[in-house]
This record gives C-alpha cells, structure tokens and sequence, in this order.
C-alpha cells in the first residue's frame, strides 16, 4: 500500500488538488466559476494560468477562462479566490469550450493578457 503524499496547507503554500474546485467571486462577492485546472510554466514553474469553469449548467454550455494568475487573490474570510472582474466582462474574456485546444496557438496568452491589461509574458 502507497503511502500518502504530504500536501499540507502552510501559510504560503497549498496543493494543487486543493485549488481546484476553489470557488472563484468578484469584489461585489458573486460567485463567477470555480478553478477547474491550473496550467504552470514548464520552465519557470510559476503558475500562469487558473483555468475557471464558467456558465452553463449541470456541464452543458459551460465555458473555461483562463484567468492570469496574478489577478486572482485568495480570500480566507469567502475561502476562495477573487478578481476584479463583473460577469459582463467575464463574459467577454477569452474563453474555450472542452473540446478545443487553444493553447496550440502562440498568440492565445497575449490575447489573454491583452484583454486583462496585463503584461504579456510569452509561453514557451
């Protein structure tokens, strides 16, 4: 029998498992998605991306945006992560649905940034 990994929680660091399915609101405390996966640079290890599933129901329809790391900020007291975001303007981020692969197109990330006013950092 496999012994458990060790992915206690510190005060700085937590487990990959544990962020998804993190609820995810905006400042006005509306809850937006939840963390569906994390997507983390090969080279640098940094974390670049929270994908977050938004929209549809039970599955159908539902969308996934990638939210930059960066924007997201934890919140103890709603225990999830929140952005400053509405749902108009989620809405109009750049999302992709469970069957595309848009991360095989070098400019996804710089749309991603750009529409977040963020600066670009290039994925290898």
């Amino acid at each position: 029998m496999a012994a458990e990994i060790a992915t206690n929680e510190t005060h700085m660091l937590i487990a990959s498992d544990k962020v998804e399915g993190t609820r995810v609101y905006n400042r006005e405390g509306d809850h937006l998605g939840s963390v569906s996966t994390l997507m983390i640079d090969k080279r640098s290890g940094q974390v670049s991306y929270a994908v977050m599933s938004f929209g549809g129901f039970l599955g159908i329809g539902e969308g996934y945006h990638p939210l930059p790391w960066q924007s997201l900020t934890y919140d103890p007291v709603q225990g999830g992560y929140v952005v400053d975001l509405s749902r108009e303007k989620l809405e109009g981020a750049p999302y992709y649905r469970a069957d595309e692969k848009p991360w095989a197109d070098p400019a996804y990330g710089r749309r991603i940034s750009d529409y977040y006013g963020l600066p670009y950092i290039p994925m290898m």
